[in-house]
């Protein structure tokens, strides 16, 4: 029989080399596209038959059902409770003051936005409305006291809704889940215990759908990411640009998805992201270290998250067979609201703006140009025809 140091030592491992898989698939993820490069939601989206056929696509979802297979393997093994002791062990002291931390990173997040000044909630959100900074100023202030915390959630309600005004509510989807996730904690955490129990569910589950909503852009609209592949050719990592763009949406999609699975999964999908979404702070700077706050402290708190129970379709989850299905069915409904809300706001032909020389998914932005124009001419000044 092994000694029982060998079997620690080949356990911890194993463990490295499954988290070290899943951050190498999670590092195709990357800043979010519409706070870098010009953009029109309203642009045709690639046909779901054209994402489907697209082998990258599946090469990505098999490593990814490989790791997590791997993962739920561990944790149903008898190394499953070290997994666990290892990560309360190096979370634990942050564990122990989680909702003082979050409660600091969201006050910090409206302090800096009031800062930057002319957005609401997030950089491509754009308003001269002046008071509306004044009002995330004021949203920041009631974070500090549990009996304000709840008005603090219902104005970051209202300002999704002020924004809605001037957006295209298609557009406003990317932020829905999130928002409420983090208005839904600010709400309940001041709470009695049958309530405050939740206050990790809601971010959890509002941080997953907005992940796995917003990774969609990366099959409906690749071209979006031209653009950044040709300024910054590095975020490939050397591979090319239609392999890494595919296989970048289902690690941002996954990921998202590990975040609503069994403990061990939505921990190490949750330290995988954090590593990828720090990683983005060096190239995409301030921008995405600011709008990626809140995704960052939700993600800390997954990780530090000693809850070992799973509070939705406990039983279904204990098997390995059900984690591809249970992936089959979020991409099938996923991809079918995205592709059929968009075909319901825009139609089968889309909307680019008033009317132009030609139909477009970019509209030119002088503040990111974005270097040279790519091979498909996203990038460029639009002409004096489209101007007019």
């Amino acid at each position: 029989m092994a000694h029982p140091s060998i079997r620690k030592i080949a356990f911890y491992a194993l463990l490295t080399g499954v988290a070290a898989i899943v951050a190498l698939i999670a590092t195709t993820a990357e800043a979010h596209v519409k706070w870098f490069a010009p953009y029109i939601v309203g642009a045709p989206l690639q046909p779901v038959e054209t994402v489907l056929r697209n082998t990258w696509f599946w090469v990505a979802i098999a490593l990814v059902l490989a790791c997590f297979a791997a993962a739920r393997a561990i944790e149903l093994s008898r190394y499953g409770t070290l997994a666990f002791d290892a990560l309360d062990r190096l979370t634990g002291p942050l564990w122990a003051r989680i909702d003082d931390y979050i409660r600091v990173v969201i006050g910090s997040f409206f302090v800096a936005i009031f800062a930057t000044g002319g957005v609401y909630l997030t950089p491509d959100l754009k308003t001269p409305a002046e008071w509306v900074s004044w009002l995330q100023l004021l949203i920041a202030a009631l974070i500090f006291s549990h009996r304000t915390m709840p008005l603090a959630g219902l104005g970051i309600i209202a300002l999704w809704l002020l924004a809605a005004r001037d957006y295209d509510l298609f557009h406003l989807f990317d932020y829905l889940a999130l928002g409420l996730g983090v208005a839904a904690y600010l709400i309940i955490e001041p709470m009695k215990d049958e309530w405050r129990v939740h206050r990790f569910e809601v971010l959890r589950f509002g941080l997953s759908i907005a992940l796995m909503w917003s990774s969609l852009e990366k099959f409906a609209y690749p071209e979006w990411f031209y653009p950044l592949v040709v300024e910054k050719p590095y975020l490939t990592m050397g591979m090319p640009r239609d392999v890494f763009i595919p296989m970048a949406g289902i690690a941002e999609f996954t990921m998202g998805f590990g975040l609503v699975w069994t403990a061990l999964i939505r921990r190490l999908s949750a330290i995988a992201m954090i590593f990828i979404f720090t990683a983005a702070v060096l190239p995409f700077g301030r921008i995405d270290l600011i709008g990626h706050g809140l995704i960052t402290a939700i993600l800390v708190a997954v990780a530090c998250d000693q809850n070992r129970e799973d509070g939705l379709l406990p039983r279904l989850k204990q098997k390995l067979a059900a984690i591809p299905a249970g992936l089959a069915i979020a991409i099938l409904v996923f991809m079918s609201g995205y592709w059929g809300l968009h075909l319901a706001f825009y139609g089968a032909v889309g909307f680019a703006g008033p009317a132009m020389a030609e139909k477009t998914t970019h509209s030119h932005s002088v503040e990111y140009p974005h270097g040279p124009v790519s091979d498909t001419g996203i990038g460029a000044p639009p002409t004096r025809a489209q101007g007019e």
